[in-house]
């Protein structure tokens, strides 16, 4: 399984690093316990089996339009077999549609086994950065909890989502798409 993410700024990445520290200080599930060297704060746009070079062309083209704003807000909790801590973006209109182009390409280039997610297509895509995820898993208390107060809320400074990367789930490794790969 092939994913493209979107990585954001350095000053975004090191405040969702922040917010996994504080996660796994309160022994929480936290995305800090996710050792891997490719393991770091990122949005999936979409997902699909494999990934053409006709893909990757169409990919890097459609990425070319980073850097675009990020915008962080509350939490979110999504349950079933895995439970899931994230914190949410605000999708605008520019990254609905680097989202719908993304998935347009993988759907036009896919073969018949490999076809993107129907969970990540537009409509349903839910767009976050994964904060603690486990079996059971259980964040007690409000959500500003762990939220450093300027985020997401009025007057806070946007992010931007800087570069963008596909995953192998299979190998276990990234590559760089679009601008400064």
């Amino acid at each position: 399984m092939h994913s493209i993410e979107l990585l954001p700024d350095e000053s975004t990445d090191r405040a969702v690093r922040r917010v996994w520290q504080s996660l796994a200080d309160e022994g929480l599930p936290s995305q800090t316990a996710h050792r891997h060297p490719t393991n770091r704060p990122h949005l999936t746009l979409a997902t699909a089996g494999a990934l053409t070079a006709e893909a990757r062309t169409a990919l890097a083209e459609a990425l070319a339009a980073l850097p675009l704003p990020l915008h962080l807000t509350g939490l979110l909790r999504f349950s079933g077999r895995m439970n899931v801590l994230a914190w949410a973006v605000r999708p605008d209109s520019a990254l609905l549609e680097l989202h719908a182009r993304v998935w347009r390409i993988l759907r036009e280039t896919a073969g018949d086994d490999d076809r993107p997610n129907p969970l990540l297509s537009p409509g349903r895509w839910v767009p976050h950065i994964t904060l603690g995820r486990g079996r059971g898993a259980v964040w007690p208390g409000p959500d500003g909890r762990w939220l450093p107060c300027e985020a997401g809320g009025p007057g806070a400074p946007p992010g931007w989502w800087a570069e963008a990367r596909s995953y192998d789930s299979t190998s276990r490794t990234t590559a760089g798409i679009g601008p400064g790969t």
